[in-house]
């Protein structure tokens, strides 16, 4: 079979990863969680996961019917590492949503005119109206760090987006616009068994780009401008919520609880969805522990 890049991915993992890295990846089981420092050692069974997930399902549509009938508008911020689990936390969201009223956000790469445009531009125009959410799969933060990393912005491009930022997300509140952000964090040996499994999956190699490839070796410098992105977009009207996505079963329910908590809507169980588990959801102080 034909691997994406010439088999770059798992040539990486055999010539270039972390000793330590490759060792947890050869010796651990499919169920295995492979941080060291998460705080679950097996991934969320099947059964507890549909359990709760069953619940969470009701919630979201009884939420989208209020935001429908109520003409709520909110933007739910879909952020993180790649192979952090996005697409997957996304769809498990509006698993049972009409896409009439949540849809779903992913924009390519800039074309030429929009390059040209003020920064945050070509995001206002997929602002929800009213009876609407709308869920960005990345967002305006690519600024703050994919195209920092691969210095497709300048740093005065890049500082210039940080200066206007938290004016531009305090229009949203102020506008009446309920704004979520979520990160998923994944740790670097989790990442790259997601990877070799979409290499030599046929089904999932489409998921995988140059930027996957390249940011490989890049964890250091990713690292970096998600700290610092992190750090300088934490504010009291726009917080991030982190969820660290080593168990993607855990990481679906504790975003989902996010999303549900931050919306107030007719019908609203707070005993149903529960909270979050502080263990692996939290403020950004939780991002790289």
């Amino acid at each position: 079979m034909d691997l994406p890049f010439d088999g770059a991915i798992s040539r990486f993992l055999a010539q270039e990863a972390p000793t330590d890295i490759r060792e947890a990846l050869e010796t651990a089981d499919k169920d295995d969680i492979l941080s060291v420092s998460y705080p679950y050692r097996r991934e969320m069974k099947r059964k507890e996961y549909e359990k709760v997930m069953e619940g969470l399902q009701r919630q979201l549509v009884r939420c989208q019917a209020d935001i429908r009938e109520s003409g709520k508008r909110v933007v739910v911020v879909f952020e993180g590492r790649d192979a952090a689990g996005k697409g997957g936390t996304i769809s498990a969201t509006r698993e049972n949503l009409n896409p009439r009223v949540a849809s779903v956000v992913a924009l390519s790469k800039p074309s030429d005119r929009e390059a040209t445009q003020w920064y945050f531009q070509r995001y206002v125009d997929w602002m929800p109206a009213a009876g609407e959410m709308v869920m960005f799969d990345r967002s305006w933060y690519n600024r703050g760090v994919v195209e920092h990393v691969f210095g497709f912005c300048t740093p005065e491009q890049r500082e210039h987006f940080f200066t206007q930022l938290p004016d531009f997300e305090k229009m949203l509140v102020d506008e009446g616009i309920t704004v979520v952000k979520l990160w998923l964090n994944v740790g670097q040996a989790e990442q790259l068994r997601r990877f070799i499994a979409r290499e030599t999956d046929p089904l999932k190699q489409w998921k995988l780009s140059w930027i996957d490839v390249e940011g490989l070796k890049k964890w250091d410098a990713y690292s970096a401008a998600i700290s610092e992105t992190l750090s300088r977009s934490h504010t009291a009207h726009a917080p991030w919520t982190v969820v660290r996505s080593d168990d993607k079963k855990r990481a679906r329910i504790a975003a989902i609880q996010t999303v549900l908590h931050a919306v107030d809507f007719a019908g609203k169980d707070e005993a149903l969805i529960g909270q979050p588990d502080p263990a692996i959801c939290g403020t950004p102080d939780i991002w790289d522990v």
